[in-house]
């Protein structure tokens, strides 16, 4: 099969240490164009890779016929290119989260299935070695049923990751729409739904700005989540992590406990109640500051050239969405959302 032409929209931070080399990893792929409304960030990437550089989608889907599409812009943009991409047939990867909205996600769904391609939202914690690894633990049943659990992701703020510094669109509320919790605490309304095989049914939450001055958008979160099964646990989103990033995650089962990335040695630990302790390394969970393969371009390559909708559908980002939405509602309200 001749190679997958891949166009990336949006040439930042993700795309820069995610998906553009990701996709000059994989053989399958060609990059034949690089959109960026400054032109130059777009050309740098044109000359490292080969394609064209475009300031605008637009003119890029008019004079390119791409395969695949990744959508790597502000939060705000992430449908009206999804949607302009997959009606110009092309498939399409957007970053999470994957729309401001839960109707701008249903419309981006409706434009795929309209146009018979696929859509993938990038939630890659889903991919990362030591949740693979916890998953297949929980599944064996050696734990039992998951009881109470707590999951966090919290980092210094985008003013150290995004290519814009403190000036990125991630300040900006009309831009990135949500702040801590749409950078991350979507992360991990995901990982726990896809952990759990289990979804989300209420949400109470605090959210705000706590300390990142000058901005309207949220820096931190600390949620409740109540899941199907009756499981209870809390989400935590933060910018303000100024010594160092927290990426783990505890669940408490009737067997025993499982912890995931608590640890700088060994990434998944299982205690159970008999005293027999399970240490597993496998490798750190991508950060930051040291970016590891995430596997996201690899799955959206795969779905693609086995005809297989992908796993990380769109549909698993609007239900991961929601429970992001339900959040800020709840910290709007001051009640207990229902989803």
């Amino acid at each position: 099969m001749s190679k997958i032409k891949v166009a990336v929209v949006g040439c930042g931070s993700i795309s820069k240490h995610r998906h553009i080399p990701e996709y000059a990893w994989n053989a399958n792929v060609e990059l034949v164009a690089f959109v960026d409304p400054i032109l130059e960030r777009a050309e740098h990437y044109a000359q490292l890779h080969g394609g064209k550089a475009y300031s605008s989608y637009e003119d890029m889907l008019k004079n390119e016929k791409v395969d695949a599409v990744s959508v790597c812009t502000p939060n705000y943009l992430h449908a009206e290119v999804s949607i302009a991409a997959a009606n110009a047939g092309a498939h399409v990867l957007v970053e999470k989260p994957m729309a401001a909205t839960a109707e701008e996600a249903e419309a981006m769904i409706a434009a795929a299935k309209k146009n018979g391609v696929f859509l993938m939202v990038g939630h890659n914690q889903r991919l990362m070695p030591p949740h693979v690894k916890a998953k297949e633990i929980l599944a064996s049943g050696k734990l039992g049923k998951v009881l109470t659990f707590r999951t966090s992701f919290g980092h210094p703020g985008p003013e150290g990751w995004s290519v814009d510094g403190r000036e990125s669109w991630f300040f900006r509320k009309e831009e990135a729409v949500m702040g801590a919790m749409g950078d991350l605490g979507v992360h991990k309304s995901d990982l726990i739904r896809w952990l759990l095989d289990d979804e989300v049914a209420q949400v109470a939450a605090f959210v705000g700005t706590i300390h990142k001055e000058g901005t309207d958008v949220d820096d931190n979160a600390t949620c409740l989540l109540r899941m199907k099964s009756g499981a209870t646990g809390s989400l935590v989103a933060s910018w303000t992590y100024y010594k160092g990033q927290d990426n783990s995650t505890v669940l408490w089962c009737e067997n025993g406990v499982i912890k995931i990335d608590t640890d700088p040695n060994d990434q998944v630990i299982v205690e159970l109640r008999d005293g027999t302790v399970e240490r597993y390394k496998l490798g750190q969970i991508a950060t930051n500051e040291k970016q590891t393969h995430s596997g996201v371009i690899d799955e959206f390559v795969t779905s693609i050239l086995e005809g297989k909708s992908p796993r990380i559908s769109g549909e698993e980002g609007l239900r991961s969405l929601n429970v992001i939405l339900a959040a800020f509602e709840s910290e709007a309200t001051g009640k207990v959302i229902s989803l």
